[in-house]
Formats: C-alpha cells, structure tokens, sequence
C-alpha cells in the first residue's frame, strides 16, 4: 500500500503538493470572509428577514455603543473628574471678547425687537450703559453657569447619551474603533487561517492518498473553516493571564498589547467622541439642555435686572412687566443659542485641562485582563456561530471544487 502511496504521489506530485496550499488558502480566504462579515456592509443587503447580511457590528450598533459607553463610564473616565479639571475663570477670560460681542448684539436686538421706539428713543449714554454693563457680565454668567455644572455635573451632563449618540450617528467610527484596537488581531486572525489550513493540508493529501474518498476534500475543507475560525479566536484571548507552557509564556495575543491597545484607543476616543466639542453639543443641546436652560435663564435673568440698574422702572413702564420677563426669557434663549458657537474659543484650553487622551491611557494600562478582554472580545462574540459556521461552510465547498481538480 506504502508503494502506491508513493507512487501515486510521484505520477502527480505537484497536484499532491497544491493540497496542503488550497487549505492553507480555504483557512486564510474564511479568516478574510469572517473579518469583513463583522463590519460590512454598514446597512443590511438582500432580503429581510429571510436572506441577506448586515456587519455585526452596524448591525448591533446600540449594544455596541453602549459596550463602549460602559467600559468608559464604569472603569476609564467620570465626568465629574475631567469638568473639575476646567477653571471656570479660565473658561470666562477665554471666551471673554466673543460673548461680549454676542451680549451686546442680543442686547440691541431683544431691545429693538420688543420696543424699538423705546430703545431708540433712549439717551445714547443710557443704551451704551445698558449694554456695557451687560457686556462685562455676560462671561461671569458663563463662570457661574460652569461652576454650578461642576458641582452638580450628573444633573446636567449625559455622558452615556453623548457617547452613544456620536456613534450611532457614526457606524462608520464605531467600526473603527473595533478596527483600531484589534488590527494585531485582526491581521493575525487571517494569517493563522493560512497556517493551520496548511498544516491540516498535509494530513488531508496523507488521507487522500491512502484512501482517495470523494467525501474527504470536502470534509476536510469545512473542518479547516471551521477549526482554523475557532482556534484563532482561542488564541487572540486565552490564556488570560501569562501561563507557562513546555518552558514558554503564553497568553492571549490581543491581552498581550493591552499597553499598545491603550495607546491607540485613547487617541481615537479622545480626538473623536470624548472631545471639548462634543462635551459643549452635549452639555448645551444634549439630553439635560433644558436644565443648562434653566440655568442660564436664572443667571440672565437676575444680571439683567440688576444690570438695567436706575433705568429698570423706566423699562418695565414702558414695556410693561409681562414684556419685561418675556425679554429676560429670549435674551436667555438667545445665549444659549449662541453658547455652542461661543464655547469653540475654549476648546484648546479644555483640551489641555481635561487630557482625557493620558487619562484613557493610565486606566486602561491598569484594567484586569478580563476588563481589558471585553473591549474587543464582543465584536467577535456577537454572532461567533455565524462566523465559524460561514467558515465551515466555505470550506466545504472550496473542497468540493477541489475535488473536480484533483479528479
């Protein structure tokens, strides 16, 4: 029997040899394949719900987000820590020449809007004083509306809301997030299904020679899918923790970056979702804004009636006093509808002060590997079966075509 073998072997040794490199290729293209499922397409294609794909990830975009959002709200970053960070004074000076400009602009338009004969029937020193003052008040306002958001900084700032909000609107940055943090892995992840197809190849041209099974290219194909999908995944996290093994130390791949992981991920959260412009959006229209409204319609309101100073009766009088407190309101409204635009002077100072970027990178250095596992681990997990079953199946019929070329 060893004498046909060998023979057979001789008569076509090239098509024996393309065995073990066709496995090598069902392992490494199933990889690929498995890869692309978990983040494409970013919207579902073909026909619901019976047929068709959407990426994992788009797909499970919410959980995703909020996997994300728990990771960094229960164990990386707590708002109130970075907002302490920020000196309100600081914030005031920094915006201090264009909310000046805002005041006095609102300040003539209310004014002019609600009783324009008034306003402009008033002494210019009168109008130049309202103003003024009102000017050099507005940035206090700012400080004192900061050092209330401070104190009480879950009353009016939703981190989770902002978080997921920015990457549901963003699949696409959701997306990279996964990608960012586990490129190793995924690169890995490819590879290894190159070199355990190859190595199960050589058992797979030993059985066909001794046996020539039609079943067994197939059989062998949806096993390599399979086994490669499943083997890789053990290695990317398990062990958890450094293990020696025949004199070796073994750990997961993707546990052994944590350092590198760390890096990479607190440069995308910080530069694109945990930043001083999303943080302002949030705090000025997210989902407490009325609240942040309610606060600046009591700082606006009391400025403006200690402001208006001796002309105050003059005002109400004339305007009556149900028109006097509508124009506190839209001068209000008129500030917060500025207040995003305002606060842009501030991102630089906000930037430096709150160095989310450090802070991400020295808690996440410091996670436990079964913390540290969950940041990617999910993308693979949701829908694990899929992937491996794709993988069995690929191979199945890349064995089968295989086959035909072999007979």
């Amino acid at each position: 029997m060893i004498e046909q073998m060998i023979a057979d072997f001789k008569a076509d040794m090239w098509l024996y040899i393309s065995i073990p490199f066709i496995s090598g290729f069902i392992g490494y293209i199933t990889k690929v394949v498995a890869i692309k499922m978990m983040f494409a397409p970013m919207e579902f294609i073909g026909i619901k719900p019976f047929f068709g794909w959407q990426g994992i990830v788009p797909r499970k975009a919410e959980k995703m987000a909020m996997i994300s959002v728990d990771l960094m709200t229960n164990q990386l970053i707590k708002p109130a820590e970075i907002f302490a960070r920020l000196d309100p004074h600081r914030i005031a000076k920094e915006i201090e020449v264009p909310m000046m400009a805002a005041s006095e602009d609102i300040v003539r338009e209310v004014a002019q809007q609600y009783q324009p004969g008034l306003w402009e029937g008033m002494p210019e020193f009168a109008r130049q004083k309202i103003i003024t003052r009102v000017k050099a008040e507005a940035p206090t306002i700012v400080a004192n509306i900061m050092s209330e958001v401070q104190g009480n900084i879950d009353k009016y700032f939703d981190i989770k809301h902002m978080v997921i909000t920015n990457l549901l609107r963003d699949k696409k940055l959701l997306n990279e997030i996964f990608q960012k943090v586990g490129r190793q892995e995924f690169k890995f992840f490819s590879n290894a299904g190159f070199y355990f197809g190859f190595a199960i190849g050589w058992i797979q041209m030993l059985c066909w020679l001794a046996f020539k099974q039609p079943w067994m290219l197939p059989a062998f194909g949806g096993f390599v899918g399979f086994f490669s999908d499943w083997i890789a995944l053990q290695m990317m996290f398990r062990p958890q923790m450094p293990k020696k093994i025949l004199g070796f130390t073994v750990q997961g791949l993707f546990l052994k970056r944590q350092k590198e992981v760390a890096a990479d991920y607190a440069d995308l959260i910080s530069k694109q979702v945990l930043t001083p412009a999303n943080m302002m959006e949030e705090l000025f229209r997210g989902a407490f804004a009325d609240r942040i409204m309610d606060l600046i319609h009591k700082n606006v309101k009391a400025m403006v009636d200690e402001q208006t100073g001796v002309v105050r009766p003059l005002v109400v009088y004339a305007v009556g006093s149900k028109t006097y407190m509508e124009m506190k309101s839209v001068i209000a409204e008129r500030i917060m509808d500025r207040m995003p635009e305002t606060m842009k002077y501030v991102e630089t100072y906000a930037e430096d002060a709150m160095d989310v970027r450090n802070t991400l990178v020295e808690r996440m250095q410091g996670l436990t590997p079964d913390q540290f596992e969950g940041m990617l681990r999910p993308a693979f997990k949701e829908d694990e079966w899929a992937l491996i079953t794709v993988g069995a199946v690929l191979g199945f019929l890349v064995g089968e075509m295989q086959i035909h070329f072999m007979l």
